[in-house]
């Protein structure tokens, strides 16, 4: 911690904006080096998806219509997409868990002592839990070629769907962080990250096709922005199923845009309420 403390007050004067970023990398950094030492909060993280995309190929695949296809294969690689950002938005709970840890253990406020930007906690917070789930959605996309999974367009269109997917799990990990504050223990933190994912996940077009659903359902998914995400995603990886049609709404029939925007708002909204959070609660 004097490591932390000696740098942080090295870093506080200079331009406001700069002393921010520093601030942030540093408490990213601190971050980064604790979760290396719990190697199993990495592992554990990879256990669910990689149940998941055995679980959904080998049990549900050649027996669910997406498009005009059954077969196996191409409800593979309609799923994957679904299975990244299922992925990157349950890292959510993990946020929020971690930073209820913190202001359980009296962390935050050993912070507010320090002369650092004040959001520099949590934004430092969310830049090491991107850098966790990134590293979880490489070993995760290892684990899908291996049972199958391909993409059917050039490396810079995949790597776009890779980081819509990951500005997805950032934006939501702010919410993890609000959530994360306005609760007494990690554990009411982990329950409460995970427990509106599930609908929001499940409603959506991640593991069937939208268009199946009753119509009062269609229209949540194809307006949910998680369903956005999957969609650009499949556009840029050409997992789009043969006879697949996308349905009239605005986000299904642009999702990249509107991936981006869904993202962007997420991000401006709930990291304006977290900060203010943050700055009450270590008031």
């Amino acid at each position: 911690m004097s490591a932390v403390t000696d740098t942080v007050r090295i870093a506080a004067p200079g331009n406001p904006i700069g002393r921010s970023i520093r601030d942030s990398l540093i408490v990213a950094k601190r971050n980064l080096i604790r979760m290396s030492r719990i190697p199993e909060m990495v592992i554990f993280g990879l256990i669910q998806p990689i149940m998941f995309v055995v679980l959904f190929t080998y049990v549900f695949g050649g027996s669910i219509q997406v498009g005009s296809s059954t077969s196996t294969q191409a409800y593979r690689e309609f799923l994957m997409a679904g299975i990244f950002a299922q992925t990157v938005t349950f890292a959510t709970a993990g946020a929020g868990a971690g930073i209820a840890d913190d202001m359980h253990k009296g962390l935050i406020d050993r912070f507010r002592s320090l002369p650092m930007a004040r959001g520099a906690v949590l934004t430092g917070r969310t830049i090491a839990d991107l850098v966790q789930t990134s590293l979880t959605l490489v070993v995760l996309a290892v684990v899908a070629l291996v049972v199958g999974w391909r993409t059917h367009e050039n490396v810079g269109k995949v790597l776009a769907g890779f980081c819509l997917l990951l500005l997805l799990g950032y934006a939501f990990s702010w919410i993890g962080a609000l959530i994360g504050l306005s609760v007494r223990t990690p554990e009411a933190a982990t329950s409460g990250g995970l427990i509106w994912l599930f609908p929001l996940t499940f409603i959506s077009n991640a593991f069937v096709d939208a268009n199946q659903m009753p119509s009062f359902l269609r229209h949540i998914a194809e307006w949910n922005p998680f369903s956005a995400t999957v969609q650009a995603s499949r556009e840029l990886f050409g997992n789009l199923p043969p006879g697949f049609q996308a349905s009239d709404a605005w986000p299904m029939q642009h999702p990249v845009w509107a991936s981006l925007i869904w993202s962007v708002v997420i991000i401006l909204v709930f990291r304006t309420l977290a900060v203010r959070k943050y700055r009450r609660a270590a008031g």
